[in-house]
């Protein structure tokens, strides 16, 4: 049971409705999450900023390991909504998001999520050096605002237990069968 109701197009204010349009617009569908973060419409302009920075990342990084790099935090902060959609993007593309095969420079953007997942988001001095090798210092800021937005995401999704929607049901990973 979610603990915020998501607004439903016919119980809206005139911005929530254009928001909700204009989402469906832009993204295909306004998922529960969505329509949740429309309670605030300033909270849910500032998160869909997530897909801009997307954008910026995904020119270098690739659209694999940007799903990839997604699905890691996600899974390190257990969200459940952000970790099933991008499990279902990994399936679809006929990946093992429980086995991933990565090579060096993949699994170094996996860690750096993870480590920007955890508590205080304090990322190892070797690994930071290791990716500061790879990466410039601006695709470092990109990658680190991307990744923070999706914690953010990620927070927004476990602290109001905003319910899993329909269409990922199927590609829930089998450790997420408890109840919520």
């Amino acid at each position: 049971m979610p603990r915020i109701r998501p607004v439903e197009p016919d119980d809206v204010t005139p911005e929530q409705w254009a928001a909700l349009e204009a989402g469906e617009t832009r993204f295909g569908r306004m998922t529960n999450m969505k329509r949740t973060l429309l309670r605030a419409p300033v909270g849910y302009d500032a998160l869909m900023m997530w897909y801009d920075l997307r954008d910026v990342v995904q020119p270098w990084l690739g659209e694999r390991l940007t799903v990839i790099f997604s699905h890691a935090i996600s899974s390190e902060t257990d969200c459940l909504i952000c970790s099933t959609f991008f499990r279902r993007i990994l399936i679809d593309w006929g990946d093992d998001p429980d086995v991933l095969t990565l090579d060096e420079r993949e699994q170094l953007v996996v860690d750096f999520g993870r480590a920007l997942s955890t508590q205080f988001s304090r990322v190892p001095p070797e690994l930071y050096k290791r990716l500061s090798a790879e990466f410039s210092d601006e695709q470092i800021v990109a990658l680190t605002s991307f990744g923070a937005m999706m914690v953010a995401t990620n927070i927004v999704n476990n602290a109001l237990e905003v319910e899993l929607d329909e269409y990922l049901g199927a590609y829930r990973a089998k450790e997420d069968e408890r109840a919520r």
